[in-house]
């Protein structure tokens, strides 16, 4: 049987062998802890679904999407833009539907780049991005992120060796994996670094919603002039607890939507309207589910990074995502302490090289579970004898 190389040079998605993992404990009747995959267990608000259900009974809803997604959906995201950043936004030619920002990750990839060309790719970050420049046949070259620096990007590592050939940047706030935050100016400073180097910027902003506190993250749109050289990409799937209904958006440079467009075109016909249009109802409303959500999960957040802390590991408060991004105790590597954890507590974690070489050294917990899982999941810790006793 012939398998193609591309296909056999891919190692498995680190999520895929957690779940084999988490699997193979549940068979033996362990009660397992799953802080790995980031998937919110929060419900999807009544009224999306209701209004899913609603547009499911119409008939017309059920033949082919427009392949740029339909013009209701792409219009509230251009309404989104507008309230909530002060961006203007052409529906019909600045905004994309993607099956999910996933989807829109690898084939905006191979949209913009030739086979050989560089892609500058955040270390540590979102696996996706390394893949689907594996399979644009391009080159993935780290723009390293370091913890001493806030995990913004380290332009002057980059040499003009690495600079050659590169076409395309990816930046990714609030940070998977690292829980990172940033202001504008970082983002002045990455589309000033696009304009320099003729690059593209891809900002994948899924949890930009997904925030604690005061904070809001800014758009990489609200650079001036930053449509000349940058797209975003953004999903419903964190902030309004849609991951399984694969639901997103790319805004910004009208050629690169285009060259994107015309790929999707050939290889897909958008997401199903009812789902589209449920979309836009969310993206329409005044977000209060959004807020308590965000309410929930920072409260997750609060007691284990407390947890963390009380038995010794490093790990910053985070803003936004829902994650935390936790140096690992002593003497242990990041596969040691997740394969530790998973033995002998029954909690799964993702390791820190799951996501680049810098990640080595960090493990990332996962808020998806109920405030009684986090619980059990600090007694379980305390019974490791990592440290001091954790309280619950």
């Amino acid at each position: 049987m012939h398998i193609s190389d591309k296909v056999k040079q891919m190692p498995a998605y680190i999520f895929s062998e957690l779940d084999r993992k988490k699997k193979v404990l549940k068979e033996k009747g362990i009660d397992v802890i799953d802080l790995g995959i980031g998937a919110p267990d929060l419900p999807t608000p009544s009224y999306i679904y209701d209004a899913l259900v609603k547009e499911a009974k119409d008939p017309e809803n059920h033949r082919y999407s427009n392949y740029n997604g339909c013009l209701e959906f792409r219009m509230a995201v251009a309404d989104f833009y507008k309230k909530q950043y002060d961006v203007d936004l052409d529906p019909e030619t600045e905004i994309l539907t993607l099956i999910g920002s996933k989807e829109g990750i690898v084939h905006l990839i191979q949209a913009v780049i030739n086979e050989g060309d560089k892609v500058l790719v955040p270390n540590p970050g979102y696996p996706v991005y390394r893949m689907g420049v594996h399979l644009a046949g391009g080159e993935s070259v780290d723009l390293l992120l370091d913890q001493d620096q806030g995990f913004v990007p380290q332009f002057h590592l980059l040499s003009e060796q690495h600079l050659r050939d590169a076409k395309l940047m990816f930046l990714n706030y609030p940070s998977n994996p690292t829980t990172a935050t940033i202001e504008l100016a970082t983002f002045i400073e990455a589309v000033s670094f696009a304009k320099k180097h003729h690059l593209i910027v891809a900002h994948d902003s899924a949890y930009h919603l997904v925030t604690f506190g005061n904070y809001q993250s800014p758009s990489i749109l609200q650079v001036p002039n930053a449509k000349e050289y940058a797209v975003e990409i953004g999903s419903l799937s964190k902030s309004f607890n849609m991951t399984g209904w694969r639901i997103g958006y790319i805004v910004g440079n009208k050629a690169v939507i285009q060259a994107l467009a015309t790929l999707k075109s050939n290889l897909d016909s958008s997401q199903f309207l009812p789902i589209q249009k449920a979309a836009a109802v969310a993206l329409r409303s005044d977000f209060q589910s959004v807020k308590a959500n965000n309410m929930i999960i920072g409260a997750r957040m609060e007691k284990l990074h407390a947890a963390l802390i009380n038995i010794g590991m490093q790990c910053d408060k985070p803003r936004g995502t829902i994650f935390l991004w936790a140096k690992v105790p002593s003497g242990f590597t990041s596969l040691s302490f997740t394969e530790k954890l998973r033995s002998e507590a029954a909690i799964i974690v993702t390791p820190g090289t799951a996501f680049g070489t810098v990640g080595e050294g960090y493990v990332r917990f996962a808020l998806a579970v109920t405030m009684e899982r986090i619980d059990e999941t600090i007694r379980r810790l305390n019974r490791l004898e990592l440290g001091k006793e954790i309280p619950s």
